[in-house]
């Protein structure tokens, strides 16, 4: 089951990592989240995992990211932004269910 949700992980990697950042969110900060590096952040923590388990440390890091989206998502009204940024939460959403699986 890890086997196949990290290949999975590293799909979605690929596909976020093709996709062009949304135009006009370099620097932008949404509710108060600097969208650049909530997309840096995720990528990272996504990396970790696909080989190592997480720490405590960055497993509360990507815990509390992943909430933001929560509030972050619902702000974005560029259509293409708010499908970037729930292909990255989705990505977040997979990076913490692999770290959970890595724990047992």
């Amino acid at each position: 089951m890890l086997e196949e949700k990290l290949d999975a992980l590293t799909q979605v990697m690929a596909e976020h990592m093709a996709r062009p950042f949304p135009s006009g969110f370099r620097g932008l900060d949404v509710q108060g989240q600097d969208m650049v590096l909530l997309d840096a952040d995720i990528y990272g923590y996504a990396a970790v995992v696909r080989e190592d388990p997480l720490s405590e440390q960055h497993r509360a890091g990507l815990t509390r990211l992943t909430t933001v989206f929560a509030r972050v998502l619902p702000a974005i009204d560029d259509e293409y932004a708010a499908e970037y940024y729930t292909h990255v939460r989705d990505m977040a959403v997979l990076a913490a269910e692999n770290a959970s699986l890595r724990d047992k």
